[in-house]
């Protein structure tokens, strides 16, 4: 019996040649979709929402930004989805790179499927090919680590080459140095979360800056101090706001009024004792995560105390990192109760806005970047460039090593397949051509998104790396082939094993595909 008689009726399945002709033609559809974002040269995307009320916008040439926001049916699709998304997650940058070499392997794959290769030995060759490609890629690797002025040299040209594709390129520099520093202050934890972006329209992208110390998005409460030096810092999670009678479920019933304030007078004699005892831990700071209401703010203003309400919960766990505190929700046990220190909490000016900074920080383990900008979209495609760049940096100071760019490592590591492929018997040879092809194709398409003759310049490159020249690759700026290590063109080695990995998983994953069977929802009765 076929699968179709023992389905619902309203099932689709489609089988052998069309189920595999289906799930290339999404998945190389995709890959097609942000192929144009590629390189330093890329071209932006613009992304505009349905289903806001106000048809939000977005501007972006971040290939993991452009998969999340499209809704796709094709199920090859979502496996090209999902693995720009991981390469987001676990590097920060080659989002676009992993789709697109994804896409241009099933390209190739569907030329030899047409020979009548069957996609078992098309992905043996793969695996061969991958293999080889991995070990030159290792191979390529330069570890600097033990040399403090040439790592933080690597890590500046990794950012400068991860930013050069980004909207801040005229910036790079600037903004290279700034993520730098931003994760040398991590001190090797790769704890991103400790590192706080705070956008503030107005100035231009130059303006932007690492701040000295750490910045909350919050006001000081009224009649307080706004400067407080040698600050001792109780950071809590705790309700502050029972100076209101609040009974759920339940009635009260007086006789008069005066009983009316009793009741609330007993609510405020149990916030007087619990700031009372806040304030007995010998503090001259308060952040709590929740409201502090008027009752409380009156009370720790006339003690002298600055009181910082509603720092929401990355805040505080920023807080706590950067000032050597820890969070507490009880105040019977002071001895218990670790506080954070600082040397001076003031309110500062960033635009029109008014924020609190804490400087001479216990630990400098977090740090906030403030960026300006003329507008909101330029500031959101800014902070996603940032991001890529501190991901990136943050994984090569776990994982050391620093690889050329400019399409250097894919002609060699294409080379290296073509020079294995002669000693290979059978069929599984013209998946290795195909898989070395399609490495090829990475710097072909730069050298396209940037106006170029790309056959001409691939050819060239090819030329100078079988003369032995490893790290030559494309200079997109003069439309040359040169030494990147010259220009300083560098990747991160971690960002490139992870793309030729993840991109050759999933398309072997893609072409084993035989059937794809659409299931019918189960009817309501």
């Amino acid at each position: 019996m076929s699968a179709e008689g023992v389905l619902n009726a309203e099932a689709q399945v489609d089988k052998g040649e069309n189920a595999r002709m289906s799930s290339f033609v999404g998945a190389i559809a995709v890959a097609d979709l942000v192929k144009s974002t590629l390189g330093p040269k890329g071209m932006d995307k613009i992304l505009n929402s349905m289903s806001s009320q106000d048809g939000e916008i977005t501007i972006t040439n971040d290939g993991a930004t452009i998969l999340r926001s499209i809704h796709v049916d094709n199920a090859a699709a979502k496996v090209l989805v999902d693995i720009s998304r991981i390469q987001d997650e676990e590097v920060g940058d080659g989002t676009t790179s992993v789709a697109v070499l994804c896409g241009e392997l099933l390209r190739n794959a569907e030329g030899l499927i047409g020979q009548r290769i069957h996609p078992q030995t098309i992905t043996d060759g793969w695996r061969k090919a991958a293999e080889i490609a991995r070990a030159t890629l290792l191979d390529m690797a330069v570890d600097n680590s033990a040399d403090d002025a040439k790592f933080r040299a690597d890590l500046v040209a990794i950012a400068s080459t991860t930013l050069s594709s980004k909207l801040v390129h005229h910036e790079k520099a600037y903004f290279a140095n700034l993520a730098v520093d931003a994760v040398l202050r991590l001190r090797g934890s790769g704890n991103l979360d400790h590192i706080q972006i705070i956008k503030k329209p107005g100035g231009s992208l130059r303006d932007s800056y690492l701040a000295d110390g750490f910045i909350l998005d919050k006001r000081i409460g009224v009649g307080q101090p706004k400067r407080v030096e040698n600050a001792k810092i109780m950071l809590a999670n705790t309700a502050m706001d029972t100076d209101k009678i609040k009974i759920y479920g339940s009635r009260v019933r007086v006789d008069s009024m005066a009983k009316v304030a009793e009741i609330e007078e007993a609510e405020r004699d149990k916030m007087r004792t619990k700031v009372g005892k806040i304030i007995g831990h010998g503090i001259n700071c308060f952040i709590n995560r929740q409201l502090i209401y008027n009752f409380s703010e009156e009370i720790f203003a006339s003690s002298g105390v600055m009181a910082i309400e509603h720092a929401d919960f990355d805040g505080i766990e920023r807080l706590a990192a950067v000032t050597g505190g820890e969070i507490c929700s009880t105040f019977d046990h002071p001895e218990l109760v670790k506080l954070g220190h600082c040397d001076l909490i003031e309110e500062i000016m960033i635009g029109e806005d008014r924020l609190i900074q804490f400087s001479g920080c216990k630990s400098g383990a977090a740090c906030t970047v403030v960026l300006r900008g003329a507008s909101k979209h330029l500031l959101d495609e800014a902070e996603r460039s940032l991001h890529d760049a501190l991901c990136v940096l943050a994984r090569t100071v776990a994982i050391t090593k620093a690889v050329p760019g400019g399409g250097a490592t894919e002609m060699a590591m294409s080379l290296a397949i073509e020079q294995e492929v002669p000693k290979v018997e059978g069929k599984s040879s013209l998946a290795m051509e195909a898989f070395a092809k399609a490495l090829r194709q990475m710097p072909t398409i730069i050298a396209d998104n940037a106006g170029y003759d790309s056959s001409e310049l691939v050819t060239q490159l090819r030329a100078a790396h079988a003369a032995g020249k490893r790290t030559a690759g494309l200079d997109m700026y003069t439309g040359e082939v040169a030494d990147m290590s010259e220009l300083g063109v560098r990747e991160s080695y971690k960002s490139k094993l992870q793309v030729i990995s993840s991109a050759a998983e999933a398309a072997e994953m893609i072409l084993r595909v035989d059937d794809i069977i659409k299931c019918a929802p189960r009817q309501r009765e």
